[in-house]
């Protein structure tokens, strides 16, 4: 076994003796003081060897007070008390399942015990989206348990092993309302979640058609053509030499690629990165080239095809030797494994992590994969894929709520089909809805199977659906500067990318029409829109609730009062993104002659919403290695000193090297609902500067300060009269606007616009609405209006 496959720090999954309580046929371990490790063995031996979930079980010992006699034990924490009659099972009778062993949950009615149902489970994601959801953390219980018996060990080595005998071994959770220190601990025991490669934060292209070198250059030139970002290209099953007893493949088709490297070096050039979808599991050709080196290595001896067996310690070293490695010698970035086989996770898992632990092997190079769920601490296995899904509505619809499952469970880097991949009906609405969620997506990767009426591709659609998927795939890129640090705090930290509302606001959870609403990092709130428009308005009609506090819609700049609900009408081009009061949102500057390059921008774009000071610590590294691990990596501070009418905005690096950025790098601060300032002052370190630009754009007041010195701090404050615009969201403006794009005469307009905007009553309006009919008003759009002031009603 290659020594990049030993696991370090083995000995930190042996916990400290303090906090072991051991007797006869039990083991019970205090890991922290919401987490409680508890194990029974008929022949009194205990697993210290970590697991497919637990990594790290050196916590340190936390306080906690233990009773015990020659009957019972009770052990007591400031969240928990346990209690066990010693000598007996752990499970009780069916009447009275707690009677031996329980956990009551402090100050609560709440008791966990062996077989309670946990029936206040919220789930998390599962294997897939069509099969269901599994097992999450979260629980309005205040606890839940995770099964660590049947999961396969790891050897010293590296390789896997199964246990030797049948132990229960579970990890009970009693965190209470505190979710957050149960994602925690969750992380201290399997591990952190892993850092993705910032490219992979872009746009994919992922089309399952047989592609050769010309039809690649031809897709990259009508991406760069259409001035339509592009980061990664993911291969289907058809890059390699297809064999007649196997349907994988190692080695490039040179009639397609005749010359993988070149190809390959033109992608980067273009700062594309490349993915390669593999199934080792069906086996290793005769026909392979490298079949009889592979032989020798695994130690093989049968003729033919060799059956591939991922805990086989040679084959498996021969595999990475003889068909990754050149792989990733010629510059191949990552693998999609699509092994699909729900019933057998223990191999699925296998390969997922010794695919992604390959890249330590390569320090230059980020461990990445793109597979599915193993449904054991698949957050330290980035990027997960969904499954092959519907186009269809249906489809979008369970999309989001799906990723905020995901939280639940620790898990954030989820990939969808955007478009969706197979059957249903092509439909430029879908298709821009799909990419607007797409857009504010962990990961954003256009899929679908093979014909050409699949259309993924921007540019074959009508001019409009064109303009408006363009702006998002745009929005897309200028936008990872920020999911990037968000991506960071959720390897720190362990806080999840897109979070549920009903963490914060439990009865949102029993409320369907806003259960799909999530928080995109700490700045953005998201309102995805799943369903088809009202046609006659030409808008989607969405209920949304937002959070307290004010709120501000990302594109207009509009304000919403929280804690209420509302009912909005989005154009095509509009979709509900919410900003709260003082956030502050950096984004890269999107140029059209390097649209594809993801690496820290040269030029900084820096929105900033009005109402309350904040700071926003922007994370960058090289965003394709594993250096930041040893400290190469900048955190700049984004302060943001908010007093009405003036406001100061200072950027200074405040943790890591030097290096990492541009020396100089170019700065749009963008100030919205803002009026121009009538002085600013701008410094420099302690240089007070003159040259710089500054103006209104619509609603936002912009200065731009060029080639500033990135060690150095950029002060800038802006003073005025009555320099911020109110801005606030009045559904007058939403029933004009439907009004303004009708297709019916001007006069009738007036004739609506005088009764809708009138102070009669509701009842009254609906009267005046139908006698309309009387001056030609259609019965479609009377209709159209009575069921917009049941909408107006509810506001």
């Amino acid at each position: 076994m290659k020594d990049y496959f030993e696991i370090k720090n083995y000995e930190d999954a042996i916990s400290s003796a303090a906090a072991v309580i051991r007797g006869d046929k039990y083991r019970i371990t205090i890991l922290s003081d919401i987490l409680v490790r508890i194990e029974y063995s008929s022949s009194n031996k205990f697993e210290d060897r970590p697991t497919e979930l637990v990594k790290f079980r050196k916590f340190d010992v936390p306080k906690f007070m233990k009773k015990e006699d020659e009957n019972f034990l009770v052990i007591t924490t400031n969240y928990f008390k346990l209690e066990y009659q010693k000598g007996k099972p752990f499970f009780g009778s069916k009447m009275n399942p707690s009677q031996y062993f329980k956990i009551s949950l402090n100050n609560t009615d709440k008791v966990w015990f062996f077989g309670a149902a946990e029936a206040r489970n919220f789930k998390g994601a599962g294997y897939s989206l069509d099969t269901g959801l599994s097992k999450g953390l979260y629980s309005t219980d205040g606890f839940v348990s995770l099964d660590d018996s049947h999961s396969l060990i790891f050897n010293r080595d590296g390789s896997f092993g199964k246990r030797s005998d049948e132990r229960l071994d579970t990890y009970v959770f009693m965190y209470r309302k505190d979710f957050g220190y149960c994602l925690r601990d969750y992380f201290k025991l399997t591990g952190k979640p892993a850092l993705v490669p910032r490219y992979s934060l872009g746009v994919w292209w992922n089309k399952d058609v047989t592609y050769n070198s010309k039809d690649i250059d031809d897709l990259v030139w009508s991406f760069k053509k259409n001035e339509i970002p592009l980061s990664v290209l993911l291969l289907g099953n058809e890059w390699h030499m297809t064999y007649e007893n196997t349907l994988t493949g190692y080695t490039f088709d040179y009639n397609l690629f005749n010359n993988p490297k070149e190809f390959i070096d033109k992608l980067h050039a273009n700062n594309i990165r490349l993915g390669l979808e593999i199934d080792p599991s069906h086996g290793i050709s005769p026909d392979e080239i490298a079949y009889q080196r592979f032989k020798n290595i695994a130690g093989y001896v049968k003729p033919g095809l060799i059956p591939f067996n991922v805990f086989n310690k040679q084959m498996l070293t021969a595999y990475f030797d003889e068909f990754i490695k050149p792989l990733n010698d010629i510059g191949v970035d990552f693998y999609f494994i699509n092994y699909d086989n729900k019933d057998d996770l223990y191999t699925l898992r296998a390969l997922n992590y010794f695919h992604y632990n390959n890249y330590k092997s390569s320090p230059k190079k980020r461990g990445m994969i793109l597979s599915r769920n193993g449904l054991v601490a698949a957050h330290t296995m980035p990027v997960l894929y969904s499954g092959q899904t519907k186009v269809s509505w249906d489809t979008l619809e369970k999309l989001p709520e799906y990723n905020s499952r995901s939280a639940n469970i620790g898990l954030s880097w989820w990939s969808h089909d955007i478009g969706g991949y197979k059957d249903g009906i092509e439909d430029p609405e879908l298709y821009m809805r799909y990419v607007q969620f797409g857009t504010y997506s962990p990961i954003l990767r256009f899929s679908s199977d093979a014909s050409h009426f699949y259309k993924r591709e921007p540019w074959h659609w009508d001019v409009k659906t064109y303009s408006v998927v363009k702006d998002y795939l745009r929005l897309r890129h200028r936008l990872i500067p920020y999911i990037y640090t968000e991506g960071y705090k959720y390897f720190k930290t362990g806080l999840p990318l897109v979070q549920p509302l009903y963490y914060k606001y439990p009865e949102i959870y029993d409320e369907p029409v806003y259960r799909n609403e999530y928080y995109f990092g700490t700045e953005l709130l998201i309102a995805p829109i799943t369903t088809k428009k009202e046609v006659l308005m030409n808008r989607t009609i969405h209920r949304i609730f937002l959070p307290d506090g004010i709120w501000y819609d990302f594109k207009t700049g509009k304000k919403f009062v929280g804690g209420k609900r509302y009912v909005s009408f989005f154009k095509d081009e509009d979709y509900p993104v919410f900003a709260k009061r003082g956030t502050i949102i950096p984004m890269a500057f999107l140029a059209n002659d390097d649209l594809n390059n993801t690496s820290v921008p040269s030029k900084l774009e820096v929105h900033i919403f009005p109402g309350a000071s904040n700071v926003y610590k922007l994370y960058e590294d090289d965003g394709i290695s594993s250096a930041f691990l040893d400290g190469f990596y900048l955190v700049t501070d984004i302060d943001y000193n908010y007093q009405a009418n003036n406001f100061t905005v200072i950027i200074r690096p405040t943790d890591g090297k030097t290096g990492i950025i541009p020396v100089n790098r170019d700065y749009l601060i963008r100030f919205r609902n803002t009026r121009k300032a009538s002085d600013v002052v701008i410094y420099i370190g302690e240089e007070k500067i003159d040259k710089f630009n500054s103006y209104e754009d619509g609603n936002d007041f912009v200065v731009e300060v060029v080639n500033v010195p990135t060690t150095k701090q950029l002060s800038i404050n802006c003073k005025g009269k009555d320099i911020e615009i109110a801005a606030e969201r009045i559904i007058n403006e939403d029933i004009d606007s439907i009004l303004s794009d009708l297709m019916i005469k001007t006069s009738l307009k007036e004739n609506i616009a005088a009764i809708i905007f009138s102070d009669i009553d509701i009842k009254q309006k609906r009267i005046e609405i139908r006698k309309l009919r009387a001056k030609g008003l259609h019965g479609k759009y009377v209709r159209m209006f009575i069921k917009l002031l049941e909408y107006v009603a509810e506001i």
